[in-house]
C-alpha cells in the first residue's frame, strides 16, 4: 500500500517548505525592524502609562522594557507570519495578513515574557522543580500571568501600539510580493 505522501506530486510535499522558505525575512530588515518596532512598543506603553496617570512611577521603566522585549522578538516572527500568510495575494489581503500576523505575535510574545516575569517572582513559594505539584502551580501560574496581561497589559498598546500596527500594516502593504 501507497503511502499520501507517495500519490503526492513533487510541488505539493514541497509546497509549504518552499512557502515557508520565500517567506523569511531578510536579516537585516528583520534586525532593523525589530529595533524599530521595539521602540514603539516602548513608546506605546510609556505613553499608556503616562495617560493612565499610574501610582507606581518606579515600575515605568521595566514595563517599557518588557514591551520593547516583547516589540524587538516578536517582529521577526510576525513578519515571517505575514508573509507566509500574504504570498501571491492583493495588497488588501497583504495589509490584513500584517495586521493580523503583528497584533497576535506581539500581543503573544510580549504576554510570554511577562507570563516568565511572573513565574520567577512566584516561583520563590513553588514546590521544588519536577514535582507533581510544582506542575500545577507552573501551569496555573503561567495561565494567571497570561489572563492577567490579556486583561491589563494589553491596554498599554494603545492609542500609540495601534497606530504603529496600522503603519506597520501599510508598510507590508506597499512591498512587494
Amino acid at each position: 500500500m501507497k503511502s499520501a505522501a507517495a500519490k503526492m506530486p513533487e510541488a505539493s510535499r514541497s509546497g509549504f517548505g518552499q512557502r515557508l522558505k520565500r517567506s523569511l525575512p531578510d536579516p537585516v530588515e528583520a534586525f532593523v525592524g525589530g529595533a524599530v518596532w521595539a521602540a514603539a512598543m516602548a513608546a506605546s506603553a510609556f505613553v499608556a502609562i503616562l495617560m493612565q496617570e499610574w501610582e507606581t512611577s518606579a515600575k515605568i521603566q521595566s514595563i517599557a522594557v518588557l514591551f520593547a522585549l516583547g516589540g524587538a522578538l516578536s517582529f521577526p516572527l510576525a513578519l515571517l507570519a505575514a508573509r507566509f500568510l500574504s504570498l501571491g495575494r492583493s495588497g488588501e489581503a497583504a495589509f490584513a495578513a500584517a495586521f493580523f500576523s503583528f497584533a497576535a505575535v506581539t500581543v503573544s510574545v510580549t504576554g510570554l515574557i511577562f507570563a516568565f516575569d511572573y513565574r520567577t517572582y512566584y516561583s520563590e513559594w513553588h514546590a521544588d522543580a519536577g514535582s507533581i505539584t510544582w506542575v500545577f502551580q507552573l501551569v496555573f501560574t503561567t495561565l494567571a500571568a497570561l489572563y492577567q496581561f490579556a486583561v491589563l497589559g494589553v491596554r498599554l498598546l494603545f492609542p500609540v501600539g495601534f497606530i504603529a500596527l496600522f503603519a506597520v500594516s501599510l508598510w507590508f502593504a506597499r512591498m512587494p510580493r
